[in-house]
Parts: C-alpha cells; structure tokens; sequence
C-alpha cells in the first residue's frame, strides 16, 4: 500500500464538475487530491465529448436574433418540465430555483471572464409537448460554445494546471475509490486500488488490473463522479415502469467508465439516492461507424422536417416530432414493442437540418475554423454527417420510395414495411404544403420555426414536398436508443451536502455534477430544457466547491 496522503479535499471524479470544484477550492488556497479511475488522457470527462450547448436565459445573443426572453418564462418552463412531483423534490427544486438565477444571472458573465465564447446563433432544442405550461423550451436557449466540449474543459483544466504548479493540487490519475472511510460517524477520507498504467486512446475502454492499494485523508470528500449511462445493467434495472418495459439493445452515448460506482459507494457510507428512476436518453441515436468507445451511438440533433415512423411504418402522432418532445417519443417507441424507428426525409432536409452531437462530429466549431463555419450556411451537409450517409449502417439512400423500402427491410431483415402504406402516409403529409397553412401539426410547427431567423438561415429546410424529386435522393435512417444522462442521484441540499435518510448531512461529504442530479439528488424533475447538463456540472462543481472552502 502506497503511504497514506494527506489534503484538505479529495475530490472523486476529473470530469467537468469536478474540475471546476477543484479550481475553486484551490483559488481558496485549499491543498486537493483530485483522483480518477481513467487516465490524464481523459481528464475533463464525458464533457469533451459534448457539443458545448449551455442553457442561458434573457442572453445578448437572444436579444440580438430577436429572442425575448425572462426568469419568468424560462421558470414556467423548467417547472412544466421537471413536474415535481415527490416529497423528496423538496431540494431539487430548490436547486433548480438557484441555477435558473445563475442561468440568467452571472454564467455568463462567469464564464466569459475566463475567456469563454459562444456562438452567435442560438439552438432551439427540445422545443415541447405542445402546452404552454408543459415541456419544453418556449424560445431558442441553446448557446453553442466556440469549441464545443473542449472549449467547456479548457478554462477550468487550465485553473487545475495552474493550481498543480502552484503545489495546491494533486492529480492522481489511474486511482480508482472502492471506499469512503468513516470514523466516528463521519467520512474522513478514501479508499481505493491502484490499477495499471493504461495508455489507450481517450474515451476507450481501459484496463482494470490492481497493482496497489491507496488511501488519502482528507477533512471533506467531494463526489464528482457522474452517473450510470456507460453500464446498460444498471439502466435496466433503474428503468421506470413510466418509461415502458426497458430496450434490449441500446447504444452507448458515453464511455464504459461513467459506470455509477461512487453511487452505491456513497450509499453504503450512509448517503441518500433519491429519485434513481428519473432518466434521460435520446432517441435519435446511431452507430457510430468509426466508435471511440464499444457500442458507441452519436445523437442526431434533427431539425423539425423529417417524418418520423416506428418499426412498422406508422408514423409518430403529435406532437412526437424531431427535437421535441424525448421522454414522451421514447415512451411512444418503446410502447410499440420495438427498440427502433425511422426518420424518412430527402437530401435537401439533411444539408440543412442535420447536426451531429459530439466535439469530434463537428470539427469546425470545435477547431474554431470561421471559414468552416461559414460552409454550413452554403450547400451540402456537414462533412460528417455526409461521411454517416456513406459509410454508417443506419442508412438507406434510394431515388425511390420502393427502392427505399426494400432497402430498409433488407437492414433490419424483418420486412415489416410496405411501400404502399407509407407512399399513402407520405403523399397525405405533401398534401399539407400546398397552402401556407395546414392542419398536419408538424407541417404548422416547421413553418412556425421559420419565423425565427436562426433557424431559417441554418437550421430547418424551406418546406417541400418529401417525393419532390429535386429535393432528393430519398434517405431513411434507422434510429435507435442511446443510452446518456442520469437524472436522480445523491440528495443535497445548497451547499452540495449529502444528505442521510433523515435529511441531516452526512458529515464530510459533498457531491456535485451528475451524481448528484445536477443538484439536490434531480434538479431536471422528469426531463431536461438541454443545455443542462454541462451547466449544471458547472453550477453544482462551482457551488459545492465553495462551500466546502468556506467549511474548513
């Protein structure tokens, strides 16, 4: 056993939440371990894979596209959207209050200062069920980071760095925690196996051999680990009943080592998980033909123009179209006793509609290249959404409706499509664009998106009709579940404390990012506004961060 360390803090977990915890305790002049299963290959954690959105609230670039927004709404939103529901909901919406202010408040600001940029155009992500007081984003939120997820990472790796050198911060990488140590009732340090040097590539999968042992002191312990989406057992298992009978096949949208460990860990110390059933997980999800990870899926996010169909061709009632409504289309799907569906749209649709989510599928926004950029408002799709179209097994590209069945049976090899039933379900939907109006609910929504300007510029195709021959070839993608993000986790309260059963904090342990939900044990309730995610890492690291520094 290596000889026991000393610090101030052991923070478990160098993902984003973490990072920015230690940078904050370190600018506090606090002495931290930060320790993590994974390599220093793969510091910054599932956040540099992502594509950057940041959910931000009444922002100037809002208000230059046009976009009028508030606290006000943007609460009516987020409550339509958690629907708390629980006696246990009391923290998480307490939670959800304070990064609302923070949304539209100082994050900003905060991140700005340490040179953070955004670009211009705002997404309109998870656009709702329909209702004004339901789900959804009411208005565009979804603030693109110049450089995506590494562009998130890098202010709060380079805070790290600078502490190390400093003497305040210690990485210790390859140091996988197996036990909070307890002593009279409160937690006064880790326990762990060392495991071997493993030099793969970032996000695959590596070896867990013990060559040691380890345990370091500490007079608080800081939880950042994230959540269970990289183990599909523990999915299944935590899969509400709500949701449908879980997926027996799903696809990974993060790596093999967000694996839930720190949950249980924490647990048997005498933290409480609440809400464990709460989830979230996409629908538009593909193999990706070049995986970082086994099983690895890459997320569509999809414009409002495709028509969406389930296994056997039937097409999705409202208002379960592209980039609305996820939990209510992933209860729909599961609901018709497959694991897939189908978006069916033309080339015209996928130049301008399709987005890939992930820093390594959008090279321009993650390089910072203006001049790439700037393609994406001239023709012809992203280069890697081309490169899915060519070499991805999710797709089936035909200049007819009868090709393009038959070759959409031949993927699945269950012939359950016939090229008559959806020739009739897609010449009723063209049907709706001969006038300005229509009563097909996603005909309206589509031509309603067009009203914003981001969206019209890059974002959703001029309406037309899906059997226009100019506007092809015909594509169909096979669509399926990716496994993400976990919602519930470690109850906190304001200050990131973890709580016990009784709701008295469990002394010495504080928890932050998605093993605490985000916030209190689920600051989202039953769904996301997106952008979310990586905000409340950054909400929950910088809060819990503080209030430790301020504890000791």
């Amino acid at each position: 056993m290596l000889a026991p360390m000393e610090a101030d803090v052991v923070v478990v977990g160098a993902g984003l939440a973490g990072l920015v915890a230690t940078a904050e305790l370190a600018d506090r002049g606090k002495r931290v371990v930060l320790v993590d299963q994974e390599g220093e290959q793969s510091l910054g954690g599932q956040a540099f894979w992502s594509f950057g959105g940041l959910f931000l609230v009444d922002s100037p670039e809002q208000r230059r596209l046009g976009i009028k927004d508030s606290l006000e709404l943007a609460t009516q939103d987020w409550m339509g959207s958690a629907q708390f529901d629980r006696e246990e909901d009391f923290w998480p919406r307490r939670w959800a209050e304070a990064y609302l202010h923070f949304a539209a408040g100082e994050k900003r600001w905060w991140l700005r200062q340490q040179g953070h940029r955004l670009f211009p155009v705002v997404g309109w992500a998870e656009r709702g069920d329909g209702r004004a007081d339901g789900h959804g984003n009411s208005v565009p939120r979804f603030h693109i980071t110049w450089g995506t997820g590494p562009g998130i990472v890098e202010p709060f790796e380079r805070r790290v760095r600078a502490a190390v050198a400093r003497g305040l911060v210690t990485l210790a990488f390859r140091h996988r925690v197996d036990e909070l140590v307890l002593t009279a009732g409160a937690v006064t340090g880790v326990r762990g196996h060392l495991l071997a040097h493993d030099g793969v590539a970032r996000g695959r999968a590596s070896s867990r051999e013990e060559v040691g042992d380890f345990e370091i002191g500490a007079q608080a312990v800081l939880v950042t680990s994230g959540g269970i989406g990289g183990d599909h057992d523990l999915v299944r298992r935590a899969w509400p009943e709500r949701l449908g009978a879980p997926p027996a096949r799903m696809v990974a949208g993060v790596p093999a080592h967000v694996d839930g460990r720190m949950l249980g860990i924490t647990r048997a110390a005498g933290g409480r998980v609440i809400n464990p059933d709460r989830m979230w997980h996409y629908t538009e999800g593909l193999r990706n033909w070049d995986p970082v990870w086994d099983n690895h899926g890459i997320r569509i996010l999809p414009g409002p123009s495709s028509l969406w169909l389930d296994a056997r061709g039937r097409r999705l009632p409202a208002p379960y179209f592209p980039g609305f409504d996820t939990l209510g289309t992933l209860r729909h799907i599961v609901g018709t006793g497959h694991d897939y569906s189908w978006f069916v749209l033309t080339q015209r649709i996928i130049e301008k509609e399709f987005a890939l989510s992930g820093s390594e599928q959008n090279p321009d926004l993650t390089g910072k290249d203006v001049r790439q950029v700037l393609g994406r408002a001239r023709g012809g799709a992203p280069a890697p959404v081309e490169a899915f179209k060519r070499h991805g097994e999710d797709f089936v590209v035909a200049d007819t409706l009868d090709e393009l069945v038959r070759g959409m049976n031949e993927l699945t090899g269950e012939g359950l499509l016939d090229a008559e039933s959806m020739r009739r379900t897609i010449v009723a939907r063209d049907n709706e664009l001969d006038n300005d109006f229509s009563k097909d609910a996603q005909v309206t929504a589509m031509r309603g998106a067009r009203n914003y300007l981001g969206d019209k510029l890059i974002r959703v195709a001029s309406p037309h009709r899906l059997l226009d021959p100019k506007a092809g070839p015909l594509i169909a993608v096979r669509l399926h579940i990716l496994t993400r993000k976990t919602l519930g986790g470690l109850e906190t309260d304001l200050g990131g404390r973890v709580l016990r059963a009784g709701g008295d904090p469990l002394p010495g342990v504080y928890a932050a990012g998605e093993v605490s939900g985000f916030g209190g044990g689920g600051m989202h309730g039953y769904n996301s506004l997106e952008g979310t995610f990586l905000g409340g890492c950054l909400f929950s690291g910088r809060t819990a961060g503080r209030s430790v520094a301020a504890a000791l």
